[in-house]
């Protein structure tokens, strides 16, 4: 009888409790040695593999570990390492591998950048000067590994060479480069094929993107002489995160099958499916699990989906998988014992979404999953139909928006005359994003106080007096625009989602941001509703320490949706809007307690962008919208400003002037200064803070680097314009280089002023 197959994409690193995170930064501490860190990540590394056997996944990922990016073990694969690490050839050994990610104190990291529109960080490779060589198979490795140490015949899983090269920098000569990595890939593909390997997973998300069609043939040259090269190693071409522009001609490509999400694609892949048919001589890897979010899938639909599909593919020819790899979620919501029983009914982790595929793949074989289906049935019901997800209230609120003003009384160029009245700020004014170090004894405190060992007024205390150490040390410091420091969040769209009605917090809901750095999203899992102040007790607190102005900080709505589980029932600008909503009575609380600079970071809009360009302009207006939502209520000389990350600005430069913020602070450090070329060709009629120094390497830049960042800035910025910051908030530092790294950047910053006065 004709069967289905189950297939997995890729599995959280992290572990279910950050063992992963900790392994790392004990090696990097030097803990533990090298023997130690591999031994531990090996141990957690199969502990993964042998849940997917055990939960019955038939086609099991190898190769998806990594030591902290997959893109960066692409680049250490090939022997593609900047020069200024001094490596020479050969295998790229775990220091220079950490160093190319975080810097040493000679040389600055690579850049970060989202990967895809996910709050997943990887890390750029630089192809300047690049001479691929074929360090290690470290494909064939993890498969050794995973057939010797548990009898699993895994899929390796590798990123493709034109997403990777597609994702780099410096590739002016992209088919030059191509070419040279296509025979190394090839030798990797041999020998996992030698080594009686059956298939191989080959991520090319860029097919997923909006691209000249032309491009098509990069992709039929470079698979095609992979078959030639292994023809017994079946090769899964796998895309994720959209719908496929040129459906009917990727599934032509020379691979064995082809992964298409179904869930991420605006319905748009059954569509293209039914319309163009699939291949006879192919096999169809239909992404209908979401592996991007955490809510429980509706079997039956998805059951029906999939009726749909071997209407046209055979059961023979399909496989059902997750959208995407599971590295996005949690591992398993197991580990949530005391969330609300209708909540947690309502969720699938990573380990539950194993069990999701298993279930569907046994209802299409023909096996009896009543029990599996009656129960996901149910859960959904509990859900949708709780008071959660119906505050009258708030949905009358959201049906009243066209009533609601969001525009602010006086252009900028009026309001912010009135502002530099009040603040008399210095030229090239300096502040900080928003948080400092959460040193051991912050973190400590914390979680002495949520095991109730310490009582809240002695955790408040707590919270003040480190508070005020801070202010002190930003006055020694000298800066000009002070911040509070952010002690009592443990992070800056979790702790929003604690307050707020509709969020609901995890205790083990971990997923990999970037490298070590773990977050845990908030649920949004109700409608959002404002019930009471939020942050103003530490802001006012902060500023009657002061007489310099103290920034009350927000996280704005789409970085709060972004960096969230977003409910899946209601569009996301709706639940956004709500967001915006909340926060503007935040904004207001704030402002009436005499907080009149008020910071609502955005950093995640950029990483939101649809991959269809068709969708970005939708994506931007709803953006926009919600922003000043939060934002327009407030006088004209309060000050608002914002915060964005990583990202390439110049395709949204347009959308970032509409959000109208007085002041705007952008990174500029870790992608070299790049920004700024932006700046060059379009400019900007606000005040924007550049990010002088790199706030992710534990370096600490000179004084020299910052004023390079700062005096190529002043070429196309004027400097009444020009506020100086470090790239983003501070949370992860240690306290010395901190302060180290902040002396630096005012001490620069007061040089360039007195040269300034001199030219002027």
């Amino acid at each position: 009888m004709a069967k289905v197959q189950s297939s997995n994409l890729g599995y959280p690193r992290l572990g279910e409790k950050r063992e992963w995170k900790k392994a790392l930064e004990n090696y990097w501490n030097h803990k533990i040695s090298e023997e130690q860190l591999l031994s531990e990540t090996k141990e957690l590394r199969l502990r993964a593999l042998k849940k997917q056997q055990d939960k019955g996944i038939e086609l099991i990922p190898v190769g998806d570990f990594s030591f902290y990016d997959h893109i960066l073990d692409t680049s250490i694969t090939f022997g593609i390492v900047p020069k200024r690490f001094n490596y020479e050839t050969g295998k790229v050994d775990l220091d220079t591998y950490f160093e190319v990610a975080r810097g040493n104190d000679g040389a600055v990291a690579s850049e970060m950048t989202k990967w895809f529109n996910t709050n997943y960080h990887y890390i750029v490779p630089e192809l300047v000067d690049a001479k691929p060589q074929l360090t290690e198979n470290r494909a064939l490795f993890y498969y050794e590994e995973a057939k010797k140490e548990l009898g699993i015949d895994g899929k390796p899983v590798l990123v493709g060479p034109i997403t990777y090269l597609k994702l780099a920098k410096g590739n002016d000569d992209f088919k030059g480069l191509l070419d040279q990595l296509v025979p190394l890939y090839g030798q990797i593909l041999k020998e996992l094929q030698d080594a009686g390997a059956k298939w191989v997973q080959i991520d090319e998300p860029y097919l997923a993107t909006s691209f000249d069609k032309e491009e098509l043939a990069l992709f039929e040259g470079v698979y095609a002489s992979f078959k030639n090269v292994a023809p017994d190693l079946k090769i899964e071409l796998q895309t994720y995160f959209e719908s496929l522009d040129y459906f009917e001609e990727v599934v032509k490509l020379p691979v064995d099958a082809i992964g298409v999400d179904f869930v991420h694609d605006h319905g748009e892949s059954i569509e293209a499916l039914e319309k163009f048919g699939f291949p006879e001589d192919k096999i169809l890897a239909a992404g209908v699990i979401d592996g991007r979010n955490v809510w429980r899938a509706d079997l039956d639909a998805k059951l029906g989906l999939l009726e749909r599909i071997v209407k046209i593919v055979p059961k023979d020819r399909l496989i059902v998988q997750p959208s995407s790899s599971l590295l996005h979620v949690p591992v398993t919501k197991a580990s949530e014992p005391d969330l609300d029983g209708v909540l947690l009914g309502g969720l699938s982790f990573a380990d539950e979404k194993l069990v999701e595929l298993v279930a569907l793949t046994k209802a299409l074989n023909g096996e009896d999953v009543t029990a599996e289906f009656v129960d996901a049935k149910e859960a959904l019901a509990a859900i949708n139909g709780s008071h959660h997800r119906n505050n009258a209230e708030v949905q009358e609120a959201i049906r009243n928006l066209e009533n609601v003003e969001v525009k602010r009384d006086l252009p900028f160029a009026e309001r912010i005359k009135l502002q530099h009245e009040w603040l008399q700020l210095p030229l090239l004014p300096t502040t900080t994003i928003g948080s400092f170090p959460q040193s051991p004894e912050v973190r400590k405190k914390r979680s002495d106080w949520l095991k109730k060992v310490i009582t809240d007024a002695e955790y408040e205390k707590f919270i003040e007096t480190e508070t005020e150490r801070w202010i002190r040390i930003q006055e020694d410091l000298d800066l000009d625009v002070l911040v509070h420091g952010e002690f009592e969040r443990t992070d800056m769209v979790e702790y929003f989602g604690q307050k707020l009605d509709g969020f609901q917090a995890t205790k083990f809901g971990w997923v990999q941001s970037y490298g070590s750095r773990a977050v845990r999203p908030p649920l949004v899992y109700g409608d959002v509703a404002f019930t009471e102040a939020i942050t103003v007790k530490e802001s006012v607190y902060a500023q009657s320490l002061t007489d310099r102005p103290v920034k009350g900080m927000l996280t704005a709505p789409v970085t709060i949706i972004n960096w969230s589980f977003v409910r899946d029932d209601v569009p996301d600008y709706v639940v956004a809007n709500q967001v915006g909503l909340a926060l503007r009575k935040e904004v207001e609380a704030l402002e009436e307690a005499g907080i009149r600079v008020i910071q609502v970071d955005e950093p995640a809009l950029r990483e939101g962008l649809p991959l269809k360009h068709s969708r970005w302009q939708k994506y931007l207006d709803d953006a926009v919208y919600s922003f000043k939502l939060t934002t327009t209520s407030v006088k004209n000389d309060t000050q608002i400003h914002t915060h964005m990350c990583y990202a390439e600005f110049e395709d949204i430069i347009d959308t970032i002037s509409a959000l109208d913020a007085d002041v705007i602070s952008i990174e500029t450090s870790r992608s070299h200064g790049e920004i700024i070329e932006t700046f060059e060709k379009v400019g900007y009629d606000k005040e924007i803070g550049l990010g002088v120094y790199d706030i992710h390497s534990p370096r600490v830049p000179t004084t020299g680097e910052i004023q390079e960042n700062i005096r190529r800035a002043l070429k196309v910025i004027d400097a009444r314009q020009f506020w100086v910051n470090p790239d983003c908030g501070l949370k992860t530092r240690k306290e010395k280089e901190t302060v180290e790294a902040l002396r630096d950047m005012v001490n620069a910053t007061k040089e360039i002023r007195e040269a300034y006065k001199v030219t002027k």
